[in-house]
């Protein structure tokens, strides 16, 4: 896999600031409240694990499996729901975790169907935020960092299911995913 990366965007150590930063701020927003966070699978089972324990009050958790990619690099715009949440988020301050945020059609899809569950609140927390691909108007509350565009793999981030065990997020070489 090493020989894969053209070159490291966020190392471990500061994947590892980044999420302590965002749950000591998520822990101060919520202190008062009846938090649930959303993991969006499988991309961020990772940052959640990480964040989840970087949170230092009482929070929930759920998971929803969605689709748009199917084993491209871009999105088809398509969203399907391949697992819905287990339990009700009717009155929980829902945070989404997501993995990274780029187009946000995806992310725009999920907002709509859980903001159709009577939630107190949404609110959107991203390991890494890609705003030069952005299709529709939408931004995180909550940034680890900032990347550029470039297709990045690892902490959870993958390429047709390769790459999320990489403990930093890093480049792909391109010639990786333009093969014929």
């Amino acid at each position: 896999m090493e020989q894969d990366i053209k070159k490291v965007l966020a190392s471990e150590e500061e994947i590892a600031q980044a999420v302590k930063r965002l749950g000591a701020q998520i822990s101060e927003d919520y202190k008062d409240k009846n938090l649930l966070l959303v993991s969006v699978l499988k991309g961020s089972v990772v940052f959640m694990a990480d964040l989840m324990r970087a949170i230092t009050i009482p929070c929930q958790i759920d998971f929803m499996s969605v689709s748009s990619y199917g084993s491209g690099v871009k999105t088809s715009g398509v969203v399907k729901i391949l697992l819905d949440l287990n339990n009700p988020v009717a009155g929980y301050d829902v945070v989404i975790v997501e993995d990274i945020l780029d187009s946000g059609l995806t992310l725009s899809y999920i907002i709509s169907n859980i903001q159709s569950r009577s939630p107190a609140s949404i609110k959107i927390c991203t390991l890494f935020d890609k705003p030069s691909c952005r299709q529709v108007p939408i931004e995180a509350d909550y940034v680890g960092m900032k990347v550029p565009d470039e297709f990045v793999v690892g902490y959870g981030l993958d390429y047709n299911e390769k790459y999320r065990n990489l403990p930093y997020v890093g480049v792909l070489k391109p010639e990786i995913y333009e093969k014929p």
